[in-house]
């Protein structure tokens, strides 16, 4: 079982940085062997939970499941779909590892085209970046445009070519740039860039900085100019051109791959990234042999998410959980977090190790988890924010105080009137702390 709570109860720890290995291991948060503690009485259960649910302010739907046996521990209209917001990347992740693996790198590519040109070829990374990388930081090292720059360059000076027009190829994707239910702020507010396969710094105007900073409106385009000024730097004389599609056939100039797949998802899910989450569920789509859309994303996760038994009460319309129309139940985000917390699929470990730590980390970090009331569950719980307006939602994983693991998603909010999201760090609270 994914270990989960610190070796001290009393005095929790942050927890360590989930690794970036191809496959992450367990971090954090540890109990000597949370199937082998008592699973708390319902009834007990029940009456704490109820404490907080009873309270005034917007109904509260929720699931509490035995992670080890899967068996219900609390329901509350834990069948009914609602709008899960970013608890949505749980699904996404779980279908991304399952199906494309958690070893899995995206390619981008420089190849020659036709008329003297070179083609700049997206496979929908979208941490890309022409900034410069620091180490010691605890992210990943990403794909580097300087790299491929400078390998293209290389290639181009040994055939004797000092000048070049920069074609782009975006053809991996298809379909809308904006998915179904996406408001019309996301993009003018930075929240997510129009989505395709060719992005430099998922399309910040300014580069890499905070999540919702502007973004470029015509992304691939945006990454052919500065591939062009790169260059440049390097010897070569270069434009940014048109939007073609390669040859199959075309002559490699050179290549720069993402992170592993589990350290993508890793991100997306402490950061709660939009356009990390976008691109796996295109991955998903691109490996299931389904088109690289919105619907084909869709589709392709909610078949995965069946071929792993969880997919009842789970439809959605994009990846990143930002559209209004996607509907999870309770239930089956509680279901998603037992099963990647499953020894038996270490496949999925990502999903989990990647969940901030109440209190410490990510979305969960302060002031979340530091009220009276909330303060018990700091550094005892992984979970997955999700917020839009008038919804909040919280899915992930609690160790009780007898050391069992619990899997839960507490879902409030109609959309229309404003939600507390210290009362579902409340209720994760209730479960760190029960020993019933």
């Amino acid at each position: 079982m994914v270990k989960l709570t610190p070796a001290r109860r009393l005095l929790p720890q942050p927890p360590s940085v989930a690794s970036h290995d191809p496959v992450p291991t367990s971090a954090g948060l540890a109990a000597p062997d949370p199937a082998a503690a008592r699973a708390p009485d319902p009834s007990a259960l029940a009456a704490r939970l109820s404490a907080v649910l009873n309270q005034p302010g917007p109904r509260i739907s929720a699931a509490v499941i035995d992670a080890a046996t899967r068996q219900p521990l609390f329901a509350q209209r834990a069948d009914q779909a609602a709008t899960p917001a970013s608890t949505t990347k749980l699904a996404t992740s779980v279908a991304a590892l399952a199906a494309v693996g958690p070893q899995h790198r995206i390619t981008t590519r420089a190849v020659r085209g036709g008329d003297g040109a070179v083609v700049l070829v997206g496979g929908g990374d979208p941490t890309l970046t022409a900034a410069p990388q620091r180490p010691g930081t605890g992210r990943p090292t990403y794909a580097s445009l300087v790299d491929l720059a400078k390998q293209t360059s290389g290639a181009l000076t040994r055939a004797g070519v000092r000048q070049v027009r920069v074609d782009y190829d975006a053809s991996a994707y298809q379909g809308p740039r904006t998915a179904p239910g996406w408001k019309r702020n996301y993009l003018p507010d930075g929240e997510v860039a129009p989505l395709t396969a060719l992005t430099v710094d998922e399309g910040r105007i300014g580069g890499p900085g905070a999540h919702a900073q502007p973004r470029v409106q015509d992304p691939p385009a945006a990454a052919a100019q500065t591939f062009a000024r790169l260059l440049k730097r390097f010897g070569v004389l270069a434009k940014a051109g048109r939007r073609t599609t390669a040859p199959a056939d075309a002559q490699p100039l050179g290549a720069v791959q993402s992170p592993p797949i589990s350290a993508l998802i890793e991100h997306a899910m402490t950061e709660s990234d939009n356009d990390v989450a976008e691109a796996m569920a295109r991955q998903v789509a691109i490996k299931k042999g389904l088109p690289a859309s919105f619907g084909g994303g869709a589709q392709a996760v909610r078949e995965t998410l069946a071929g792993l038994g969880i997919a009842d009460g789970v439809s959605v319309s994009d990846g990143s959980g930002l559209s209004t129309r996607n509907r999870i139940t309770p239930l089956a985000l509680a279901r998603m977090a037992a099963l990647a917390a499953s020894p038996q699929r270490p496949d999925l470990r990502a999903a989990i190790t990647g969940m901030p730590v109440a209190g410490f980390t990510g979305t969960l970090g302060p002031p979340r988890y530091t009220t009276p009331g909330s303060l018990g569950g700091a550094g005892m719980i992984r979970a997955k924010t999700g917020t839009l307006s008038g919804v909040n939602t919280l899915a992930g994983l609690a160790v009780d105080a007898d050391g069992r693991l619990l899997a839960f998603a507490f879902m409030a909010g109609d959309g229309k009137t404003s939600v507390d999201p210290g009362k579902l760090d409340q209720l994760a609270a209730v479960l760190a702390g029960c020993g019933c």
